[in-house]
Parts: C-alpha cells; structure tokens; sequence
C-alpha cells in the first residue's frame, strides 16, 4: 500500500480526475467533412522512416516480424500492436485497408497515443505530394473528432504532447474545427513546461527528446505550409538541437539513460539535416536543468546523470540510474548502461530499469528509486545539492537510500585525466550496509578496470540491450564490499 501512496502523491489533480473518469466516447458522428484549407507553403521533406511492411500481411517492428490477421490481436504485445497502428510510413492501399478493418473507437488503434501518431503521420504523407482521398479524409475527420474528446490528461508529458500535435494538424489541414485551438492552446503550456532552458526534454530519455524534437521540427513545417497559424517554436527546436549534441556519443548516436534505445526514434544525425532543411540551427547552451554533465578531453567522452529521475507527476520512462555515466574511449563506447529492450511488464522490465542495470551504486540490494510495473515510480532519488561541473571533473550527490532508517547519501565525483577517468564514490552513513558497485562494459570494449582494493571484484557475463527485443553478450564488473559507514571508494578505468 505504501509504494502506491508513494506513487499516486505525486500526481497532478488533473490525472487522478482523469483516471476516475476517462471514457471512450460512446458515439462519434460521422458526417460531411470539414473543408480542406488552402495550404500557401510546401512541405519540406521530414525525417524519412523505413517500411515496415514486408509482405501483403507482414510487417516487423522492434526487431519482430510478424503475419498479421487481426489489427487487434491481443496475443501480440501492445507496443509492437501500436507499432502497427502509427502509420510511420503510410501507403494508399494500407490507409483503404485500415480504415475497412477497424472500426470507430474499437481497438489499440483507437487509443489515443497510436491515433495521434496516425493521424499526424497520415497527414505529413498528404501534405508530400500524396493524395489523401476522400475516404482517407473522411476518416480523419473521425479520428480528429475522436481524439478532441480523449486527450491523455491522465498522463500528460510526451503523450499529451502528440496528442496536441496531432490536433493541430488536423486543424490546420481542415478549416471550421476547434481541433485547431485545442492543440495550441495545450502546446503553448506544454512547450515552456517540457522543453526545459538547456534545451533538455523533462522527461530525461534522450530516446523520448528525439520524438518530442521531431514533433516540433515537424510542426514548424506545418507552420511553413500553412503560414500565419501556428506560433513561431524555432527558439525551442534550436535548444533542443543543442542539447542533443551534448547527448551523443562520438559515434553520433545517443547516450542510455532512462528508458533509451536505437531505432525508435530518428537517429540525431536524420534530425540535424531536418533541421537544416528547415533553416533552423542549433543553440548549444550548456547543460543545467536537465541534470546532465559531459565531460570530455582528446581521448574519452563521459556523459553523467545528476538529473532527477524525470517529473513528479510523470516519471514513467525513468530508471533507477541516478549518478549513471556513460564512457567512450577512442570514439567507442566503453562503458554502457544496460539499455531498454522491452515495456512489457515482468522481470526483465523490472531489471532493466533497476540500479543494476546501471554504472552507478546499489545499496543494501534496493534500488536508489522505487521502480515498479512497467512504467511506475514511488519513492525517488534527488540530487541533493547542484551538481559540480568544472572541465575536467564532475561531483553530484543523491539521498535514494534514506528510506533505510538512516541518512544515507551516496555521492560521486568523475575525475576526466589524459590517461583515465577515476571514479570516487562516497557513501556517507551511520550503520552497516551492503554495497556494490556495478561497470557494465560495451560488448567491443578494451578498457582495463580497477577497483579499490576495499572491493571484492566479481566479474560476470550479461547483456547489452541497445535496441528493443535485442540482447548482446557483454560483461559487467562488479565491487561488493559490507561494514560500517562512512565509506569511500576509488575506480579507475585506465586508457
């Protein structure tokens, strides 16, 4: 019970009146379209996305392929069911089919994150020089309607965000509708809420800030297309750009901390020649309220999570890995957090969002946060005090362990040298406790690691999750030390 009440305290009064009466819309009217408005731009061509399908009733998704028979199978996992209904890479004939096989308000796709996703995703498709014909129009008329009366209050963060994205768009692409005035008027309180001042999505996954920067790139062209409706949010897409930057390994593609992986959102690479050809340029400021620290010299690039776990009221992408860091040695990753290779619930859900999974330190076998589900927080970790940032060293600390009856405070400090990057990590307490901590190497990685001789070092293979439903040998280190607290501990991982 008390995990739930550490949960649901959390909430915005807005998502528990959500939850309690939340409702499919019992009837939809299906009637004469809107008119279609005049568009006085053209549409300059987004982020391209690979064809899922692969066969007249084949389509893979997540590393999965799958024959579909049934739009709804409830044997099929929801997110790959969802995949399905995004529509990322629409056809004429897939559109006809869909709209024949599912009916108003019946099924994954009629919930209101796929449906917004579609219905974005159909209308970016018309507005390249495809034709959207009459039923297709008809049908987004529908969903449109549908959606103004099942926006995601009860979550908010990134799902109300598509959510008014998607309603912009249909009230940019038909005239006489509130859809228009709906949508801005929830952006314009959700862009200054979850684009924080470095440029950093609120939700601290770099994977859900490439989606959301993609929604802004793309409703800046639809800005473009349908001059004179939408607000100009180029400020927010030029910081957002930057602080991508800071997120990215050498190899260009991003780091892993909360819910993170490859191929699910645009690789960032796809998202600076979109925003290049929409004339918009990167605003590199220096990282600060998302809680990130990079660090870097001519041989290694650590990026560090001093972040909160994400929003109180929304922490549902988030781990237990607080005082993470990842490394890349020579332009290759060295040191990795575990990754995300699933949103199903049960245990490896569970462990990949645990502290284990994490280049960071557990204590007394619990995580730092009270993950649990798929996608709940109770008790959290906080940075405790602002994070230290100099050029070649960082120091935050946290206080995810003081439920245990003592003030217990684990603190890190990164030191980036020429040669190495030592790692000191200070566990200040009054009792006895368990203590371990965890370096989960790339599966490519040479690196030698040393512990502090105080560390019992155990050395086990595992896996590295970089994409969903992928699973890749590699080997994690582990230090395990017992006694009494206060306690420090040095690592270093030698160049």
């Amino acid at each position: 019970m008390s995990r739930v009440l550490n949960t649901v305290r959390y909430l915005k009064p807005v998502q528990i009146y959500g939850r309690i009466y939340r409702r499919r819309p019992s009837h939809i009217r299906v009637g004469e379209r809107p008119r279609l408005r005049t568009p006085k731009g053209t549409w300059t061509p987004g982020v391209p996305r690979a064809n899922p399908q692969i066969g007249p009733n084949r389509f893979r998704f997540l590393n999965q392929e799958r024959s579909v028979t049934d739009w709804n199978d409830c044997s099929i996992p929801r997110l790959w069911l969802y995949n399905l209904h995004y529509f990322d890479a629409p056809d004429a004939s897939l559109i006809r089919k869909w709209i024949a096989e599912n009916r108003i308000g019946v099924g994954a796709g009629w919930d209101a994150y796929p449906l917004s996703l579609r219905i974005s995703n159909w209308i970016k498709w018309g507005l390249a020089s495809n034709v959207l014909d009459d039923v297709a129009l008809e049908s987004l008329t529908s969903q449109a309607h549908y959606l103004s009366r099942t926006v995601e209050y009860h979550l908010l963060a990134n799902h109300l965000f598509a959510n008014a994205k998607a309603l912009v768009f249909a009230g940019c692409l038909f005239e006489g509708n509130e859809w228009l005035q709906q949508g801005l008027e929830i952006l314009n309180s959700q862009i200054g809420e979850q684009i924080l001042s470095d440029g950093g999505h609120f939700e601290r996954s770099t994977m859900y800030h490439c989606l959301i920067l993609e929604d802004v790139l793309d409703l800046i062209n639809l800005g473009r297309v349908y001059s004179g409706l939408l607000p100009d949010w180029r400020g927010p897409a030029g910081r957002m750009l930057g602080w991508l930057r800071h997120m990215m390994h050498p190899d260009s593609r991003i780091a892993f901390f909360n819910d993170a992986a490859f191929g699910v959102a645009p690789e960032p690479d796809a998202m600076f020649k979109y925003a290049d050809r929409l004339d918009i340029q990167g605003d590199p400021r220096p990282l600060s309220d998302s809680g990130y620290i990079r660090l870097e010299n001519a041989r290694a690039v650590v990026i560090f999570d001093a972040a909160p776990v994400g929003p109180d009221y929304q922490p549902g992408h988030a781990h237990a890995d607080t005082l993470s860091f990842e490394l890349s040695v020579h332009g290759k990753r060295a040191v990795v957090n575990t990754g995300t290779s699933t949103y199903e619930p049960g245990p490896q859900r569970m462990a990949e969002r645990g502290t284990a999974a994490h280049n960071t330190v557990r204590i007394d076998n619990q995580n730092s946060s009270e993950v649990w589900s798929s996608f709940r927080v109770a008790r959290r970790s906080r940075p405790i005090q602002p994070a230290t940032d100099h050029a070649s060293y960082a120091e935050a600390a946290h206080d995810g362990y003081r439920r245990f009856g003592d003030p217990v405070v684990h603190r890190r400090r990164l030191e980036l040298c020429p040669d190495r990057l030592i790692v000191k990590d200070f566990i200040e307490a009054r009792r006895q406790h368990n203590v371990e901590i965890f370096f989960h190497l790339h599966p490519d990685a040479n690196i030698a690691v040393t512990l502090d001789p105080k560390l019992e070092r155990r050395e086990q293979a595992s896996f590295w999750h970089p994409e969903f439903n992928m699973s890749i040998p590699n080997r994690t280190i582990t230090g395990i030390w017992q006694g009494k607290c206060p306690v420090e501990f040095q690592t270093s991982f030698q160049f």
